[in-house]
């Protein structure tokens, strides 16, 4: 797996996307008090994401990255949900994600996964899963004290379901995310309401849906690409 490659397969809109997400969040930066944990977590999840919405592995790699960094920013400002979920869901998950990414190629040797139609069955066990994930993560936030706690527990609802689809392989993964990044908007916009300097992470998440709004568009044309010249 050569992972220069990957850099090497950004077309230039992709790259602009990326020096744009990434401006936005240095000039964010620079606006208030400098808070690096933040900065460096977005920078990172940006880059994550512009990658994932290549259907490319280091993406995952990436995003394994992003939640410990971002897990330590949220135990910072007491979101345990947020904490909790990207320690405990979002970056095993993106292990899973990378290793089924991996055995499950486009062409076998290269970085771009294979994308495929989630079942029904897939859709109901989802469903059931999330019910389950976020009704007990609802009491284990509530036992301590979290912050914003019914932002938090919409918040877990939505990682836990993109997650899943990330797993999957389905393009609809872009939308849970996307879902997701409205809800983290909110939370971190109450956050920078009081501290000016978490407005990097309302940035960050602002062009985390940017990205993820492309990554299903891209994954769409990248389904319909790959079923139309299958290897």
């Amino acid at each position: 797996m050569n992972f220069f490659n990957s850099f090497k397969r950004l077309t230039l809109f992709e790259t602009l996307l990326w020096i744009v997400s990434v401006l936005a969040i240095l000039l964010s930066g620079l606006t208030g008090a400098f808070d690096l944990l933040s900065l460096s977590a977005s920078i990172i999840g940006v880059t994550a994401l512009i990658f994932v919405a290549k259907g490319d592995v280091l993406g995952q790699l990436l995003t394994i990255v992003f939640s410990i960094l971002y897990a330590v920013a949220s135990f910072k400002l007491r979101y345990y949900g947020e904490m909790i979920t990207y320690l405990a869901m979002t970056a095993p998950m993106a292990a899973l994600s990378a290793v089924s990414w991996l055995k499950n190629p486009y062409k076998r040797g290269e970085n771009e996964v294979r994308i495929v139609r989630i079942s029904k069955r897939k859709i109901a066990v989802m469903i059931v899963l999330t019910v389950i994930v976020t009704t007990a993560f609802y009491f284990i936030l509530k036992a301590f004290s979290n912050a914003r706690l019914a932002v938090s527990t919409v918040s877990i609802t939505t990682s836990f379901m993109a997650s899943y689809l990330t797993y999957s392989r389905s393009y609809l993964y872009a939308l849970a995310y996307a879902a997701n990044d409205v809800v983290l908007i909110v939370l971190w916009s109450l956050a920078a309401a009081s501290q000016p300097y978490y407005i990097s992470m309302v940035i960050c998440f602002i062009m985390f849906f940017a990205n993820d709004i492309y990554g299903f568009i891209n994954w769409r044309r990248l389904y319909k690409r790959q079923n139309k010249n299958p290897v």
